[in-house]
Protein backbone atom coordinates (compact mmCIF):
# COMPACT_ATOMS: atom_id res chain seq x y z
CA UNK A 1 0.00 0.00 0.00
CA UNK A 2 1.85 3.01 -1.25
CA UNK A 3 -0.90 5.58 -0.81
CA UNK A 4 -0.31 8.09 1.98
CA UNK A 5 -3.07 9.40 4.20
CA UNK A 6 -2.70 12.80 5.83
CA UNK A 7 -3.56 13.28 9.47
CA UNK A 8 -6.65 15.41 8.86
CA UNK A 9 -8.24 12.93 6.47
CA UNK A 10 -7.39 10.00 8.75
CA UNK A 11 -8.88 11.84 11.74
CA UNK A 12 -12.12 12.42 9.82
CA UNK A 13 -12.25 8.70 8.98
CA UNK A 14 -11.73 7.67 12.62
CA UNK A 15 -14.30 10.20 13.84
CA UNK A 16 -16.79 8.75 11.36
CA UNK A 17 -16.08 5.23 12.61
CA UNK A 18 -16.58 6.31 16.23
CA UNK A 19 -19.85 8.09 15.45
CA UNK A 20 -21.19 5.11 13.48
CA UNK A 21 -20.32 2.59 16.19
CA UNK A 22 -21.31 4.72 19.18
CA UNK A 23 -24.46 6.03 17.50
CA UNK A 24 -25.62 2.61 16.35
CA UNK A 25 -24.71 0.52 19.38
CA UNK A 26 -25.13 2.95 22.27
CA UNK A 27 -27.45 5.57 20.76
CA UNK A 28 -29.87 3.33 18.85
CA UNK A 29 -29.31 0.16 20.84
CA UNK A 30 -28.49 -1.91 17.75
CA UNK A 31 -26.52 -5.15 17.80
CA UNK A 32 -22.90 -4.31 16.84
CA UNK A 33 -22.90 -6.34 13.59
CA UNK A 34 -24.79 -3.81 11.43
CA UNK A 35 -22.86 -0.70 12.64
CA UNK A 36 -19.56 -2.53 12.07
CA UNK A 37 -20.56 -3.35 8.50
CA UNK A 38 -21.51 0.30 7.90
CA UNK A 39 -18.19 1.46 9.43
CA UNK A 40 -16.23 -0.82 7.08
CA UNK A 41 -18.16 0.51 4.09
CA UNK A 42 -17.51 4.10 5.23
CA UNK A 43 -13.74 3.58 5.45
CA UNK A 44 -13.47 1.63 2.18
CA UNK A 45 -15.51 4.20 0.21
CA UNK A 46 -13.65 7.17 1.69
CA UNK A 47 -10.28 5.56 0.99
CA UNK A 48 -11.40 4.98 -2.61
CA UNK A 49 -11.60 8.76 -2.93
CA UNK A 50 -7.93 8.82 -1.92
CA UNK A 51 -6.99 6.47 -4.73
CA UNK A 52 -7.03 3.20 -2.80
CA UNK A 53 -8.50 0.51 -5.04
CA UNK A 54 -11.24 -1.81 -3.83
CA UNK A 55 -8.79 -4.70 -4.29
CA UNK A 56 -6.29 -3.06 -1.91
CA UNK A 57 -9.04 -2.42 0.62
CA UNK A 58 -10.19 -6.03 0.35
CA UNK A 59 -6.65 -7.28 0.91
CA UNK A 60 -6.32 -5.07 3.99
CA UNK A 61 -9.63 -6.39 5.33
CA UNK A 62 -8.55 -10.02 4.83
CA UNK A 63 -5.18 -9.33 6.50
CA UNK A 64 -7.09 -8.05 9.51
CA UNK A 65 -9.15 -11.22 9.77
CA UNK A 66 -6.25 -13.66 9.32
CA UNK A 67 -4.76 -13.23 12.84
CA UNK A 68 -8.21 -13.94 14.26
CA UNK A 69 -8.65 -17.35 12.63
CA UNK A 70 -7.18 -19.11 15.66
CA UNK A 71 -9.57 -17.56 18.22
CA UNK A 72 -12.51 -18.01 15.83
CA UNK A 73 -11.81 -21.74 15.59
CA UNK A 74 -11.18 -21.76 19.32
CA UNK A 75 -14.65 -20.34 19.96
CA UNK A 76 -16.25 -23.18 17.99
CA UNK A 77 -14.37 -25.71 20.14
CA UNK A 78 -15.38 -23.88 23.32
CA UNK A 79 -19.01 -23.99 22.22
CA UNK A 80 -18.68 -27.74 21.70
CA UNK A 81 -16.90 -28.21 25.02
CA UNK A 82 -19.51 -26.28 26.99
CA UNK A 83 -22.24 -28.47 25.48
CA UNK A 84 -20.29 -31.65 26.30
CA UNK A 85 -19.54 -30.50 29.84
CA UNK A 86 -23.28 -29.97 30.27
CA UNK A 87 -24.24 -33.22 28.56
CA UNK A 88 -21.81 -35.32 30.59
CA UNK A 89 -22.67 -33.66 33.90
CA UNK A 90 -19.50 -31.66 34.50
CA UNK A 91 -21.06 -28.20 34.80
CA UNK A 92 -24.16 -29.52 36.65
CA UNK A 93 -21.78 -31.13 39.15
CA UNK A 94 -19.91 -27.86 39.59
CA UNK A 95 -23.21 -26.02 40.17
CA UNK A 96 -24.33 -28.71 42.64
CA UNK A 97 -21.06 -28.40 44.55
CA UNK A 98 -21.35 -24.63 44.54
CA UNK A 99 -24.80 -24.71 46.14
CA UNK A 100 -23.49 -27.14 48.76
CA UNK A 101 -20.31 -25.24 49.61
CA UNK A 102 -20.82 -21.51 48.92
CA UNK A 103 -22.30 -19.21 51.54
CA UNK A 104 -24.57 -16.71 49.71
CA UNK A 105 -23.19 -13.84 51.82
CA UNK A 106 -19.70 -14.63 50.51
CA UNK A 107 -20.65 -15.53 46.97
CA UNK A 108 -19.21 -12.55 45.06
CA UNK A 109 -15.79 -12.67 46.80
CA UNK A 110 -15.74 -16.45 46.31
CA UNK A 111 -16.58 -16.11 42.61
CA UNK A 112 -13.88 -13.47 42.15
CA UNK A 113 -11.18 -15.49 43.92
CA UNK A 114 -12.16 -18.78 42.28
CA UNK A 115 -12.02 -17.39 38.75
CA UNK A 116 -8.73 -15.62 39.59
CA UNK A 117 -7.10 -18.84 40.81
CA UNK A 118 -8.35 -20.89 37.85
CA UNK A 119 -7.32 -18.14 35.43
CA UNK A 120 -3.81 -18.03 36.88
CA UNK A 121 -3.37 -21.80 36.69
CA UNK A 122 -4.82 -22.12 33.18
CA UNK A 123 -3.52 -18.84 31.78
CA UNK A 124 -6.65 -18.20 29.73
CA UNK A 125 -9.57 -15.96 30.64
CA UNK A 126 -11.61 -17.52 27.83
CA UNK A 127 -11.26 -21.06 29.22
CA UNK A 128 -11.93 -19.80 32.76
CA UNK A 129 -15.16 -18.12 31.66
CA UNK A 130 -16.36 -21.13 29.67
CA UNK A 131 -15.80 -23.58 32.55
CA UNK A 132 -16.05 -22.29 36.13
CA UNK A 133 -17.51 -19.02 34.83
CA UNK A 134 -20.60 -20.74 33.44
CA UNK A 135 -21.11 -22.65 36.69
CA UNK A 136 -20.64 -19.57 38.88
CA UNK A 137 -23.10 -17.59 36.74
CA UNK A 138 -25.72 -20.27 37.30
CA UNK A 139 -25.19 -20.23 41.06
CA UNK A 140 -25.18 -16.44 41.31
CA UNK A 141 -28.37 -15.95 39.31
CA UNK A 142 -30.19 -18.60 41.34
CA UNK A 143 -29.10 -16.91 44.57
CA UNK A 144 -30.76 -13.71 43.37
CA UNK A 145 -27.77 -11.64 42.28
CA UNK A 146 -27.94 -9.25 39.36
CA UNK A 147 -26.47 -11.21 36.38
CA UNK A 148 -24.43 -8.18 35.30
CA UNK A 149 -22.93 -7.93 38.78
CA UNK A 150 -22.00 -11.61 38.84
CA UNK A 151 -20.55 -11.48 35.33
CA UNK A 152 -18.45 -8.43 36.21
CA UNK A 153 -16.79 -10.09 39.20
CA UNK A 154 -16.27 -13.43 37.44
CA UNK A 155 -14.70 -11.58 34.51
CA UNK A 156 -12.57 -9.49 36.87
CA UNK A 157 -11.14 -12.65 38.40
CA UNK A 158 -10.54 -14.22 34.99
CA UNK A 159 -8.74 -11.08 33.76
CA UNK A 160 -6.58 -11.01 36.90
CA UNK A 161 -5.64 -14.65 36.35
CA UNK A 162 -4.89 -14.08 32.67
CA UNK A 163 -2.74 -11.03 33.52
CA UNK A 164 -0.67 -12.76 36.19
CA UNK A 165 -0.14 -16.15 34.58
CA UNK A 166 3.11 -17.02 32.79
CA UNK A 167 0.95 -19.20 30.51
CA UNK A 168 -1.12 -16.26 29.21
CA UNK A 169 -0.83 -15.36 25.52
CA UNK A 170 -1.42 -11.65 26.11
CA UNK A 171 1.12 -11.48 28.93
CA UNK A 172 3.75 -13.24 26.83
CA UNK A 173 2.94 -10.92 23.91
CA UNK A 174 3.43 -7.76 26.01
CA UNK A 175 6.78 -9.05 27.28
CA UNK A 176 7.91 -10.08 23.79
CA UNK A 177 6.97 -6.83 22.03
CA UNK A 178 8.68 -4.71 24.70
CA UNK A 179 11.68 -7.07 24.74
CA UNK A 180 11.51 -7.76 28.48
CA UNK A 181 11.92 -10.89 30.56
CA UNK A 182 8.54 -12.55 31.14
CA UNK A 183 8.92 -13.02 34.89
CA UNK A 184 10.35 -9.53 35.36
CA UNK A 185 7.27 -8.26 33.49
CA UNK A 186 4.95 -10.29 35.75
CA UNK A 187 6.69 -8.96 38.87
CA UNK A 188 6.41 -5.36 37.66
CA UNK A 189 2.71 -5.87 36.84
CA UNK A 190 1.98 -6.38 40.53
CA UNK A 191 2.34 -2.62 41.18
CA UNK A 192 -0.96 -2.03 39.39
CA UNK A 193 -2.62 -5.45 39.32
CA UNK A 194 -2.59 -6.14 43.08
CA UNK A 195 -4.16 -2.75 43.99
CA UNK A 196 -6.81 -3.21 41.28
CA UNK A 197 -7.64 -6.71 42.54
CA UNK A 198 -7.66 -5.61 46.20
CA UNK A 199 -10.14 -2.81 45.54
CA UNK A 200 -12.26 -5.23 43.48
CA UNK A 201 -12.26 -7.75 46.35
CA UNK A 202 -13.40 -5.05 48.80
CA UNK A 203 -16.18 -4.08 46.40
CA UNK A 204 -17.17 -7.74 46.11
CA UNK A 205 -17.78 -7.85 49.86
CA UNK A 206 -19.69 -4.56 49.67
CA UNK A 207 -21.98 -5.58 46.80
CA UNK A 208 -22.38 -9.10 48.16
CA UNK A 209 -23.57 -7.93 51.55
CA UNK A 210 -26.13 -5.60 49.96
CA UNK A 211 -28.10 -8.38 48.23
CA UNK A 212 -31.23 -9.83 49.83
CA UNK A 213 -31.45 -13.51 48.98
CA UNK A 214 -34.73 -14.44 50.60
CA UNK A 215 -36.35 -17.44 49.00
CA UNK A 216 -33.72 -17.78 46.34
CA UNK A 217 -31.43 -19.62 48.75
CA UNK A 218 -34.21 -22.18 49.25
CA UNK A 219 -34.62 -22.34 45.48
CA UNK A 220 -30.91 -23.10 45.17
CA UNK A 221 -31.25 -25.93 47.65
CA UNK A 222 -34.24 -27.24 45.70
CA UNK A 223 -32.19 -27.25 42.49
CA UNK A 224 -29.51 -29.40 44.12
CA UNK A 225 -32.08 -32.21 44.31
CA UNK A 226 -32.60 -31.92 40.55
CA UNK A 227 -28.86 -32.07 39.81
CA UNK A 228 -27.01 -35.37 39.83
CA UNK A 229 -23.30 -35.04 40.65
CA UNK A 230 -20.90 -37.40 38.93
CA UNK A 231 -17.34 -38.54 39.66
CA UNK A 232 -16.63 -38.04 35.96
CA UNK A 233 -16.55 -34.24 36.40
CA UNK A 234 -13.02 -34.35 37.77
CA UNK A 235 -11.62 -35.91 34.55
CA UNK A 236 -12.18 -33.05 32.02
CA UNK A 237 -11.32 -30.47 34.70
CA UNK A 238 -7.98 -32.20 35.34
CA UNK A 239 -7.43 -32.44 31.59
CA UNK A 240 -7.74 -28.67 31.29
CA UNK A 241 -5.28 -28.14 34.13
CA UNK A 242 -2.74 -30.71 32.91
CA UNK A 243 -2.72 -29.45 29.30
CA UNK A 244 -2.29 -25.89 30.60
CA UNK A 245 0.63 -26.84 32.85
CA UNK A 246 2.21 -28.82 29.99
CA UNK A 247 1.79 -25.72 27.79
CA UNK A 248 -0.26 -27.56 25.19
CA UNK A 249 -1.60 -24.95 22.70
CA UNK A 250 -5.24 -23.98 23.20
CA UNK A 251 -6.73 -25.70 20.12
CA UNK A 252 -5.14 -29.15 20.71
CA UNK A 253 -5.93 -28.87 24.43
CA UNK A 254 -9.61 -28.24 23.75
CA UNK A 255 -9.71 -30.92 21.04
CA UNK A 256 -8.39 -33.47 23.55
CA UNK A 257 -11.09 -32.44 26.01
CA UNK A 258 -13.82 -32.61 23.37
CA UNK A 259 -12.72 -36.07 22.21
CA UNK A 260 -12.50 -37.50 25.75
CA UNK A 261 -15.89 -36.05 26.70
CA UNK A 262 -17.42 -37.35 23.45
CA UNK A 263 -16.20 -40.88 24.17
CA UNK A 264 -17.66 -40.74 27.68
CA UNK A 265 -20.96 -39.42 26.28
CA UNK A 266 -21.17 -42.32 23.81
CA UNK A 267 -20.23 -44.90 26.44
CA UNK A 268 -23.18 -43.74 28.53
CA UNK A 269 -25.70 -45.03 26.01
CA UNK A 270 -26.02 -42.09 23.63
CA UNK A 271 -25.96 -42.39 19.85
CA UNK A 272 -23.69 -40.65 17.36
CA UNK A 273 -26.66 -38.58 16.23
CA UNK A 274 -27.25 -37.37 19.78
CA UNK A 275 -23.56 -36.52 20.11
CA UNK A 276 -23.64 -34.58 16.85
CA UNK A 277 -26.74 -32.64 17.89
CA UNK A 278 -25.20 -31.87 21.27
CA UNK A 279 -21.94 -30.52 19.82
CA UNK A 280 -23.63 -28.49 17.08
CA UNK A 281 -26.85 -27.27 18.70
CA UNK A 282 -26.00 -27.30 22.40
CA UNK A 283 -27.44 -28.96 25.49
CA UNK A 284 -31.13 -29.15 26.31
CA UNK A 285 -32.01 -30.41 29.78
CA UNK A 286 -34.79 -33.02 30.07
CA UNK A 287 -35.94 -31.29 33.26
CA UNK A 288 -39.16 -29.27 33.13
CA UNK A 289 -37.93 -26.90 35.84
CA UNK A 290 -37.81 -23.44 34.22
CA UNK A 291 -34.93 -22.19 36.39
CA UNK A 292 -32.80 -25.24 35.66
CA UNK A 293 -33.54 -24.95 31.95
CA UNK A 294 -32.45 -21.31 31.97
CA UNK A 295 -29.17 -22.32 33.65
CA UNK A 296 -28.30 -25.37 31.57
CA UNK A 297 -29.74 -24.89 28.08
CA UNK A 298 -26.70 -23.48 26.31
CA UNK A 299 -23.49 -24.32 24.47
CA UNK A 300 -22.92 -25.74 21.01
CA UNK A 301 -21.12 -24.44 17.93
CA UNK A 302 -24.23 -22.75 16.53
CA UNK A 303 -24.50 -20.60 19.67
CA UNK A 304 -21.10 -19.13 18.87
CA UNK A 305 -21.95 -18.03 15.32
CA UNK A 306 -23.25 -14.55 16.23
CA UNK A 307 -20.04 -13.93 18.16
CA UNK A 308 -17.90 -15.23 15.29
CA UNK A 309 -19.67 -12.96 12.77
CA UNK A 310 -19.21 -10.00 15.09
CA UNK A 311 -15.51 -10.73 15.59
CA UNK A 312 -14.85 -11.23 11.87
CA UNK A 313 -16.34 -7.81 11.09
CA UNK A 314 -14.42 -6.15 13.94
CA UNK A 315 -11.16 -7.72 12.76
CA UNK A 316 -11.93 -6.69 9.19
CA UNK A 317 -12.44 -3.09 10.30
CA UNK A 318 -9.20 -3.28 12.26
CA UNK A 319 -7.38 -4.58 9.19
CA UNK A 320 -8.62 -1.72 7.02
CA UNK A 321 -7.66 0.89 9.62
CA UNK A 322 -4.21 -0.52 10.31
CA UNK A 323 -3.06 -1.87 6.93
CA UNK A 324 -4.20 1.24 5.09
CA UNK A 325 -2.07 3.27 7.54
CA UNK A 326 -5.02 5.24 8.91
CA UNK A 327 -4.12 4.68 12.57
CA UNK A 328 -0.46 5.56 12.05
CA UNK A 329 -1.38 8.76 10.21
CA UNK A 330 -3.22 9.93 13.33
CA UNK A 331 -0.78 8.62 15.95
CA UNK A 332 2.68 9.41 14.55
CA UNK A 333 2.39 13.24 14.79
CA UNK A 334 1.17 12.89 18.40
CA UNK A 335 4.11 10.73 19.44
CA UNK A 336 6.63 13.41 18.54
CA UNK A 337 4.93 15.90 20.89
CA UNK A 338 5.38 13.90 24.09
CA UNK A 339 7.35 15.88 26.68
CA UNK A 340 7.60 13.77 29.86
CA UNK A 341 7.45 10.28 31.34
CA UNK A 342 3.93 10.98 32.59
CA UNK A 343 2.66 12.03 29.17
CA UNK A 344 4.34 9.01 27.60
CA UNK A 345 2.64 6.50 29.92
CA UNK A 346 -0.67 8.35 29.52
CA UNK A 347 -0.34 8.23 25.73
CA UNK A 348 0.44 4.50 25.86
CA UNK A 349 -2.64 3.79 27.97
CA UNK A 350 -4.94 5.91 25.80
CA UNK A 351 -3.58 4.35 22.60
CA UNK A 352 -4.14 0.82 23.89
CA UNK A 353 -7.69 1.58 25.01
CA UNK A 354 -8.69 3.55 21.91
CA UNK A 355 -7.22 0.94 19.57
CA UNK A 356 -9.41 -1.67 21.23
CA UNK A 357 -12.50 0.42 20.54
CA UNK A 358 -11.44 1.12 16.96
CA UNK A 359 -10.28 -2.33 15.83
CA UNK A 360 -11.85 -4.67 18.42
CA UNK A 361 -8.76 -6.90 18.53
CA UNK A 362 -6.76 -7.52 21.70
CA UNK A 363 -3.40 -8.48 20.23
CA UNK A 364 -3.16 -5.56 17.80
CA UNK A 365 -4.22 -3.20 20.60
CA UNK A 366 -1.39 -4.57 22.73
CA UNK A 367 1.22 -4.50 19.97
CA UNK A 368 0.50 -1.05 18.48
CA UNK A 369 1.47 1.00 21.59
CA UNK A 370 4.64 -1.09 21.91
CA UNK A 371 5.61 -0.43 18.32
CA UNK A 372 4.79 3.29 18.52
CA UNK A 373 6.41 4.14 21.84
CA UNK A 374 9.29 1.69 22.32
CA UNK A 375 12.00 4.20 21.29
CA UNK A 376 10.38 6.98 23.32
CA UNK A 377 10.60 4.95 26.54
CA UNK A 378 14.35 4.74 25.93
CA UNK A 379 14.48 8.47 25.14
CA UNK A 380 12.76 9.37 28.43
CA UNK A 381 14.88 6.98 30.53
CA UNK A 382 12.13 4.47 31.28
CA UNK A 383 12.65 0.73 31.44
CA UNK A 384 10.97 -1.47 28.81
CA UNK A 385 9.16 -2.96 31.82
CA UNK A 386 7.27 0.32 32.18
CA UNK A 387 6.16 -0.04 28.56
CA UNK A 388 5.12 -3.70 28.88
CA UNK A 389 3.03 -2.90 31.98
CA UNK A 390 1.27 0.01 30.28
CA UNK A 391 0.57 -2.22 27.27
CA UNK A 392 -0.91 -4.90 29.52
CA UNK A 393 -2.93 -2.47 31.61
CA UNK A 394 -4.64 -1.01 28.55
CA UNK A 395 -4.35 -2.88 25.27
CA UNK A 396 -4.52 -6.37 26.74
CA UNK A 397 -7.55 -5.93 29.02
CA UNK A 398 -9.69 -3.10 27.58
CA UNK A 399 -10.94 -5.49 24.90
CA UNK A 400 -13.26 -7.06 27.49
CA UNK A 401 -15.05 -3.72 27.74
CA UNK A 402 -15.74 -3.38 24.00
CA UNK A 403 -19.09 -4.76 22.73
CA UNK A 404 -17.57 -5.54 19.31
CA UNK A 405 -14.22 -6.68 20.74
CA UNK A 406 -13.10 -10.30 20.47
CA UNK A 407 -12.90 -10.72 24.25
CA UNK A 408 -15.98 -8.65 25.09
CA UNK A 409 -18.16 -10.46 22.58
CA UNK A 410 -16.93 -13.85 23.82
CA UNK A 411 -17.57 -12.99 27.47
CA UNK A 412 -21.05 -11.72 26.62
CA UNK A 413 -21.94 -14.85 24.64
CA UNK A 414 -20.55 -17.25 27.26
CA UNK A 415 -22.04 -15.59 30.34
CA UNK A 416 -25.28 -14.53 28.62
CA UNK A 417 -24.94 -10.91 29.75
CA UNK A 418 -24.47 -7.92 27.44
CA UNK A 419 -21.13 -6.13 27.51
CA UNK A 420 -22.69 -2.77 28.34
CA UNK A 421 -24.39 -4.40 31.34
CA UNK A 422 -21.29 -5.97 32.92
CA UNK A 423 -18.81 -3.18 32.09
CA UNK A 424 -19.61 -1.08 35.21
CA UNK A 425 -18.77 -4.07 37.44
CA UNK A 426 -15.63 -5.33 35.68
CA UNK A 427 -13.48 -3.48 38.18
CA UNK A 428 -10.10 -5.11 37.50
CA UNK A 429 -10.27 -3.95 33.87
CA UNK A 430 -11.52 -0.48 34.86
CA UNK A 431 -9.03 0.08 37.67
CA UNK A 432 -5.83 -1.29 36.12
CA UNK A 433 -5.23 1.67 33.75
CA UNK A 434 -6.12 4.07 36.57
CA UNK A 435 -3.49 2.59 38.87
CA UNK A 436 -1.05 2.54 35.96
CA UNK A 437 -1.62 6.27 35.46
CA UNK A 438 -1.28 6.93 39.20
CA UNK A 439 2.06 5.13 39.12
CA UNK A 440 3.21 7.45 36.35
CA UNK A 441 1.98 10.56 38.17
CA UNK A 442 3.56 9.66 41.51
CA UNK A 443 6.58 7.73 40.25
CA UNK A 444 5.73 4.86 42.61
CA UNK A 445 6.46 1.57 40.87
CA UNK A 446 7.42 3.30 37.62
CA UNK A 447 10.46 1.34 36.49
CA UNK A 448 13.35 3.51 35.35
CA UNK A 449 15.95 2.35 32.83
CA UNK A 450 19.11 0.95 34.33
CA UNK A 451 22.10 3.27 34.18
CA UNK A 452 24.24 2.59 31.15
CA UNK A 453 21.43 0.65 29.43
Amino acid sequence: MNKTVNRTFASVLLLGVILILAGGIIGLGLAPIAPLLVAIAWVVLMMRLKGVSFKEAQEALIKGIEPGLTPLFLFLLIGAMIALWLGTGVIPTMIWAGFKLINPDWFLPTALITSAIVGTVIGSAFTTLSTVGVALMGIGITLGFNPALVAGFILSGAIFGDKTSPLSDSTNLAAAVSETDLFAHLKNLMWTTIPAFTVTLILAFFFGSDVKHGGTTTQGLTLTHLLTPTWWAIVPILLILVTAIKKVPAIPALLINVVVCSVFFLLNGHSLEQLSNLIVSGYKTPSHNATLAALLNRGGMVAMMDTIMLIMLALGLGGVLSHLNILKAVMNPLVSKLKSQRSLVFATLVTGIMTNFLVGEQYLSTMLPGQLFKDDYKRFGLSPLALSRAMEDSGAIANYLVPWGVAGAFASQTLHVSVLSFVPFTFVALLSPIFSLLSALTGIGLKQAEKGA
